[in-house]
């Protein structure tokens, strides 16, 4: 979960990314320990997609900040993929991590990225490591507060991610619901850890124009919306 920073808070933050955090993140071999004994790294089939996961390896060591766990972002990756996506919608960019896993699906389907963010230096990092994986002319990278930016938004959205300021979940639902096409999904992060905002799951669980299920909930917790036809 994403929230504004404080400016000491910023500048602890960009401290961080200039000395690089590796040592306080968790390292590969303690991630594969993480992993279901059945799953194994993630492949790349073309150039591109290698480029995009080493990108993403190195931003999960060094920059994992306020990201979601790698399971979810592999996660992310096959419901953008599998439903065809063109238009994804992410609220709550940080360093990227999340949006490189969308990425990747959105080279596939030849589709595009818009995501929020209203930290500059998150919004910067961001718009550096999507670069370096070569993928940032299929992301619109907005900066500002999502709540008021995202009402500007009027094209169709296919999937629509929630991963920013837990009371403000319903908010984003409402403004964003209307945009997501019937058979598009709204995806939730932080649906287990820390525990969500009632108000978002009753709405999403509660009103027969969706059905949502909970997936990962051992770990952060994502909650997949079906916005029926």
């Amino acid at each position: 979960m994403k929230k504004p920073f404080s400016s000491k808070r910023r500048s602890t933050f960009a401290a961080a990314l200039a000395a690089g955090t590796a040592a306080a993140l968790p390292s590969a071999s303690a991630r594969a320990q993480r992993r279901n004994p059945l799953e194994r790294p993630p492949l790349g089939n073309s150039p591109e997609e290698r480029r995009v996961l080493a990108v993403l390896d190195e931003v999960y060591r060094t920059q994992r900040y306020l990201s979601v766990p790698e399971t979810d972002g592999r996660l992310l990756r096959m419901l953008v993929e599998s439903i065809g996506a063109k238009h994804v919608v992410e609220i709550g960019t940080s360093t990227g991590y999340s949006g490189l896993w969308l990425l990747i699906a959105l080279m596939k389907t030849s589709g595009r990225l818009t995501t929020y963010e209203i930290d500059r230096g998150r919004h910067d990092a961001a718009r550096a490591n999507f670069e370096r994986a070569g993928v940032l002319k299929l992301a619109t990278l907005v900066l500002g507060d999502a709540h008021a930016e995202v009402a500007k938004l009027k094209d169709v959205v296919d999937l629509a991610f929630i991963d920013a300021d837990k009371e403000g979940y319903l908010d984003y639902l409402r403004k964003l619901s209307p945009l997501v096409r019937p058979g598009g999904l709204i995806v939730a992060h932080n649906m287990a850890s820390p525990p969500p905002d009632p108000r978002y799951v009753d709405a999403v669980t509660a009103n027969a124009a969706y059905d949502t299920i909970f997936l990962n909930m051992h770990d952060a917790g994502v909650g997949v919306t079906l916005k029926k036809r």
